[in-house]
This record gives structure tokens, sequence and C-alpha cells, in this order.
């Protein structure tokens, strides 16, 4: 009571002043609600931006794009000259005595030499030629590795966007067969339908339930996936992706998409890469079996020489190998064999590339066709049949049976075509793949 009538007792301008804190109070516990809010929200993601990333994030492709700096730094071992080699040596020193004398020093020969192999007929070019080549392999093995991991990302972002609208479709299903529900409540208080038509259809709910819970499970396990790709520890239920889950209607000429991928596809680049490293290796091999000579040159102080004069003298020579047995006939023959094993290969790689190509093509265009006859006509015609069989049941003119069909039928045309989209976009990264870059969208 006290504490009341002190209260009261306040000025208006205490009273003002103290609602004007309370306010401000209050304005900060909001506004620090709203941002936790905000902080806490999802962020969504389109394809570019996942596609970068992936590109900065991803260890596999991180780890791979080291062995391109591993290649470039043997590049400049390739092209290393030979070290010339320092010799000091000494001699004639007297270690005993020699009829009464010892003078240890007098006749200490002291040789400085310097020796240098020259390597001839290009080596270090050629050299340097095939650890280049190698260097050009190595990103064409990093780029063709990136296509393929992009196919990956590029279908789990797909099953994302699929497992979402799968599971909009099992919300509005639910939503809609809530109402129907609703209505034959209704019906069955007013005495229009029996106890067991209501309860067949009060028991037909769990089947949305159903669909609702599993879609709900796929999308939570899309976007794992898409997050273990990106190595990233963003909480599911902050992490979304946006994008078009629809199809277009255009499509390319298949020997366009064969004239493409003979110019893009990475894998392809390798091996007729290949080609050209294993000619050069040959050429390497030849130059191998010539003759390298060494050069030498020496000072001496002090040598034993015939001159008495000549205390300090200059020497050379020059040291040239005999190649009468070894001449690097091995290798020479192994590097010829391998120049045709890569042609091989590389024929090989285009034959892959046409096979991809026309397999691709085929699901595609197989997808197209049946989304074409969805979009025209099935749809459509689910659509005007459930609501059409609906209004009928609800005013008496349908079964029970013929209700239940309906929504069948309805449910899954559309989920076919739910998945016939998912299955297109699919199919557009599986031909983006065969051709080796995005053409399709």
């Amino acid at each position: 009571m006290a504490r009341s009538a002190a209260v009261v007792r306040m000025a208006p301008e205490e009273l003002a002043s103290l609602r004007s804190v309370r306010l401000f109070f209050l304005a900060l516990l909001i506004a620090g609600s709203l941002a936790k809010s905000a902080h806490a929200q999802q962020q969504s993601f389109t394809w570019q931006q996942i596609r970068d990333k992936f590109q900065t994030a991803n260890p596999t492709l991180l780890a791979d794009k080291l062995n391109i700096d591993e290649s470039k730094a043997q590049e400049i071992t390739a092209y290393l000259r030979p070290n010339p080699e320092l010799t000091l040596s000494t001699d004639g020193t007297q270690i005993s005595r020699y009829k009464g004398v010892w003078q240890p020093f007098v006749g200490t020969q002291f040789v400085t030499a310097l020796s240098y192999l020259h390597e001839r007929q290009r080596k270090r070019e050629l050299r340097l030629e095939s650890a280049r080549k190698r260097t050009l392999i190595a990103e064409s093995s990093h780029a063709d590795l990136e296509r393929t991991t992009l196919f990956n990302l590029r279908s789990a972002f797909v099953s994302t966007l699929q497992a979402k609208a799968v599971l909009q479709l099992a919300k509005d299903n639910l939503a809609y067969y809530d109402h129907v529900l609703d209505i034959s409540r209704n019906r069955f208080n007013a005495g229009d339908i029996a106890q067991i038509d209501l309860d067949r259809l009060e028991l037909q709910r769990v089947q949305y339930e159903s669909d609702l819970q599993a879609a709900d499970e796929n999308l939570e396990t899309a976007k794992i996936q898409l997050l273990t790709l990106l190595n990233s520890r963003t909480p599911v239920d902050q992490f979304d992706v946006t994008g078009p889950f629809d199809f277009s209607d255009q499509l390319m000429p298949r020997d366009q998409f064969k004239k493409i991928a003979l110019d893009t596809r990475p894998d392809l680049k390798a091996a007729v890469e290949a080609v050209n490293k294993a000619q050069t290796d040959h050429k390497l091999a030849i130059a191998n079996g010539s003759t390298d000579p060494t050069f030498s040159a020496w000072y001496s102080y002090n040598p034993s020489f015939n001159n008495p004069f000549a205390h300090q003298t200059l020497g050379a020579s020059i040291a040239i190998p005999l190649r009468i047995f070894d001449r690097n006939q091995g290798e020479k023959l192994r590097t010829q064999l391998d120049i045709t094993r890569n042609e091989r290969l590389r024929d090989a790689a285009e034959a892959q590339v046409f096979s991809n190509i026309d397999s691709g093509y085929a699901t595609f265009e197989s997808n197209l066709i049946l989304l074409r006859r969805y979009k025209a006509k099935y749809l459509q015609q689910s659509v005007r049949v459930r609501d059409t069989i609906t209004f009928s049941y609800q005013h008496g003119g349908a079964s029970l049976l013929d209700f239940l069909n309906a929504q069948a039928e309805y449910r899954s045309v559309q989920l076919n075509y739910a998945n016939l989209v998912g299955s297109y976009l699919t199919a557009a990264a599986q031909l983006n793949l065969a051709v080796g870059r995005e053409v399709l969208q």
C-alpha cells in the first residue's frame, strides 16, 4: 500500500519518464528478438550461387587442383641445367723422412678442377616441353573432375527442387482433402451420408499424411547431400535452394551437341594432349640416346712436371662417352609404342563422347515427349475429373468409390508430373555432362 501511494504521489513528469524507460527497454527486447529471428531465417541459394560455393569449398576439387601446381613446379625441374662440379685436390706431401731429409710441403701440389656436362640435341627444351604438356593434361583432368562432380552437384540440386515440389504437392493434397472432410462431416451431421462413409474418408487421410511425411524426409535428405558436396555445416533448417522447376520445349539438333562436345569435353582434350606428350617423349628418348661430352679445366700449383719452371699450370680435357652398347634403345621403342597406345585411347575417348551424347539425348527427348503430353492434356484432365467427381459426390451424384478413385488418379498424375520434371532436369544435367559444359539450363 505504501508503494502504491508513493507511485500515486509521483509527479506527472516522473510518470512520463518511467513510461519512456519502459518503452525503451521494450523496444530493445523486440529489436533483439527480430534480429535473432532474422539470423535464424532460411538462406535460399540459386544454382549459380550453389555452383560458386562448390568451386571454392569442395575439398575434392581443391585437392585435385594442387596437381596442377605440382605439375608447374616440375616444369622448373625439367628445365634446370646440369650443375658444374668443382674439385679441390692435393698431392705430393712428404709424410716421413727419406735419407735424413724431411721437407713435407716442398713438393705438395694443389689442384683446382672445374667440369661441366654439356647436354646436346635440345634435351632441356624437350624436357620442358614434355613437362608443360603434362601440365596441360593435369589441367584437362581437373576440368574433367569438375565436370563430373558438377553433375553430382546439379543432380543433388535438382533432387532438392523436386523434393520441394513434391512436398508442396503433398501439402496441397492434404489441405484439399481436409476441406472435403470438413464438408463430409457437415453432411454426416445433417444425415446426408452414413457413418461408414465418413470413416472410410477419414481412414483415407492417412495416405496423404504419409505422403507429406515422406516428402518432408526426402527434402531433408536431398539438402544433406547438397550440403555435403558444399562442405558446409549450415543447419538443414536454415538452408534452402530456389530455381525454376519446369521444362523448356526447345531442343537443339543432336549433331550440334556432338560438335560442342568435340570442342569442350576435357577428357577428350586430355586424350589428345596425351598423344602430343607421347610424341614429345619419343623425341626426348632419341635425344637421350646421343652423346653428351663433359668439359673439364684445372689449375695446378707446384706440379711435378718435367719443366722445373712450371710452378703454376693450367689443364683441360673433354670426356666423350662411347655409346656403343647403350644408345637408349629401350626408351626409344617404349615411347614409340606409347604414341600408338595414346592414339587408341584418344579414339576410344571420342567414341565415348558420341555414345554419351546419343544416350543422354535419347533420355532427354523421351522425358520431353512425356512432359508435353502431361502439360497439354493430362494435368488439366486430372484437375477436371477430380473437381467434377468431388462436386458430384458432395451433391449425391457419385459414389464414395468414384470419389476416392478420382482423388487417387489426381494424386498419381500430379506426382508423376513432378517426378517427370525432375527426370527432365536430371537428363538435362546428364546431357550437359556429355557435352562438357552447361548448354541446357
